[in-house]
């Protein structure tokens, strides 16, 4: 059968149709596929053609599935054992009351950089942060500005599903795109504290009824226990890169991939805060918390097909070249563009990864430098009303739509400066 070619507005039309779908509120999962299956026939494409375009774009994001439900895992560990509650509450209460801004991004960076999915995360901290805020005076939107950018800047440097599947979508190491993003993160952490304290009395105030801490923390494990099984982890997944930068041969051969590392740090973690025994529940848990991102990515996989198979990207290509624009561009434009349209990181960062890859390694652009950038632009405004984290993150904070749409601004500005230190830094630089 003889592949076929969609043309540009094609592509273009099903995206928007997906988005009105998500937005209509009809399941995200198939909201993708009917935009992916209806573009692809507005394109050009017979039933057959269509058939095949769809189930290619599936298939390409396969591996990406399989790390993502080995990163469960270590989800459902951090977050059943209390580890996670454990780090954010240890991280506010060294750094006190006179540094709570920072200490709460911190706090939220670091769980979501140590795997813990960026809504969980901020579902995390926030009772934490409500009680904290409430005591030193700053509003709703400082407090989850503070959160949100923090969790931002974790997301960048996470084993999480957006990192890999960027790492996938360009054939690079998951620890290098964690590695590489580590610079634009702390100017992201640092950017947060700088706007939420600005805009600290901006906003409603907290009130008592929004306050509710958890109510036993008993059986948490201790912060040495807790840190156990994220950072072997981070060091397992270092190993490659360590052995290339030393030119240690035996590192370099070993391999380690996130489908074996995630798993290996969460059952290490697990026996260290002696949870051993909840082997089966704290897997299952994390599997289950990984299912409904499988079912997203594998309904960005079909618009990925339907966007890679169509002339888009050549048409976007030719656009910036004859704007004057350097192509280096393409990349976080890319990211931006895609995870704006999603509402979602990871699934902003399939679609740039695989429909745009190609035109942005062909402008020159070395694949880690493309990942992080596409990655970095992915964080610019996924925090959109047709994606569950605007909604997840305003619950949180007992906000209504409106308040919520008012904090959308100061995330793009975190999210921005992100994107700008790696594009110049990769970009230009290196």
């Amino acid at each position: 059968m003889e592949a076929a070619t969609i043309e540009w507005y094609g592509a273009l039309i099903g995206l928007a149709i997906a988005i009105i779908l998500i937005l209509k509120k009809l399941n995200p999962v198939y909201s993708l596929f009917l935009g992916a299956i209806l573009g692809c026939l507005i394109g050009g494409a017979n039933l057959l053609q269509t058939t095949s375009i769809i189930i290619n774009g599936t298939q390409s994001i396969i591996g990406i599935v399989v790390r993502v439900l080995a990163a469960g895992v270590l989800a459902g560990v951090m977050m059943d054992s209390g580890a996670a509650e454990t780090i954010a509450q240890t991280i506010v209460k060294k750094l006190g009351g006179s540094k709570a801004i920072l200490a709460l991004a911190l706090a939220t960076m670091i769980i979501t950089a140590v795997g813990v999915f960026i809504p969980v995360a901020v579902l995390i901290v926030a009772p934490i942060g409500l009680l904290v805020a409430k005591t030193m005076g700053f509003s709703k939107i400082a407090l989850l500005l503070a959160l949100s950018g923090g969790g931002k800047a974790g997301n960048v440097i996470s084993p999480n599903p957006n990192s890999i599947a960027v790492a996938n979508g360009f054939g690079v190491e998951l620890s290098e795109v964690m590695l590489y993003g580590f610079i634009p993160a702390v100017f992201g952490l640092l950017m947060t504290v700088l706007v939420a304290t600005m805009i600290k009395n901006k906003g409603s105030e907290i009130k008592d009824s929004d306050i509710k801490m958890p109510a036993d923390t008993s059986d948490y494990p201790s912060f040495s226990k807790a840190i156990i099984a994220p950072v072997v982890a981070i060091l397992l997944l270092m190993v490659n890169p360590i052995g290339s930068i030393f030119g240690v041969s035996v590192l370099q051969s070993l391999k380690l991939d996130a489908m074996y590392v995630l798993p290996i740090a969460g059952i290490i973690g697990m026996i260290a805060m002696g949870k051993a025994n909840k082997i089966l529940e704290y897997t299952s848990s994390g599997m289950n918390r990984m299912t409904a991102t499988v079912l997203i990515l594998i309904g960005a996989g079909a618009i990925a097909g339907l966007i890679s198979a169509s002339d888009l990207s050549v048409r976007i290509v030719a656009l910036i070249n004859e704007s004057g624009i350097s192509g280096t561009f393409l990349a976080p434009i890319a990211g931006v563009l895609m995870a704006a349209a999603t509402a979602s990181t990871s699934t902003g960062v399939i679609l740039a990864s695989g429909s745009f890859g190609k035109a942005i390694l062909d402008v020159g652009t070395m694949p880690i430098s493309a990942a992080v950038m596409v990655h970095t632009g992915a964080t610019v405004i996924d925090q959109l009303p047709q994606g569950n984290y605007f909604h997840v993150t305003a619950g949180s904070m007992y906000m209504s739509i409106k308040e919520r749409m008012k904090v959308v601004p100061y995330e793009a500005i975190i999210g921005g400066i992100m994107t700008l230190v790696s594009t110049i830094l990769y970009g230009f630089v290196f």
